[in-house]
């Protein structure tokens, strides 16, 4: 299993260091050493503690969907053309790129600042691990 250093899980997780060292203190996630002497936490054991602990931001329109990847962020850049227009969102620490036709992102009101909700639907994702064999 792969074993995970506190600074990579905070940044998995989006919170500082401190904040996972206060959730190993106070015993709500596990970790152990390595053979070095640093804290780590198991893969298995952060991926739980990851599902078990999300808490996606609140849609600011309160839309219901069948969608399940939702991703509320703030409009950074629309690039528009005569047809087309190309929407980029920061969505934590996730940017999200959208293409789109310019007469619906001008009905939408898409312009740098506002906040809009990303929803993807796909049928085809690709999962990339760093050295990992196939």
């Amino acid at each position: 299993m792969q074993a995970i250093r506190i600074r990579d899980a905070a940044v998995l997780l989006g919170v500082s260091d401190d904040t996972v060292r206060r959730w190993i203190d106070s015993g709500s996630l596990t970790a152990e050493k390595d053979g070095a002497g640093r804290m780590v936490i198991a893969g298995d054991v952060l991926a739980e503690f990851a599902r078990d602990h999300a808490v996606p931001p609140p849609d600011p329109h309160g839309a219901s969907s069948s969608a399940r990847n939702r991703f509320v962020g703030l409009v950074t850049k629309v690039t528009v053309d005569r047809v087309m227009a190309e929407v980029q969102m920061q969505c934590g620490p996730f940017t999200v790129v959208s293409l789109m036709s310019s007469s619906s992102a001008t009905e939408l009101g898409l312009e740098p600042g506002v906040v809009a909700v990303a929803v993807v639907k796909a049928t085809n994702v690709v999962v990339e691990t760093v050295g990992g064999t196939a």
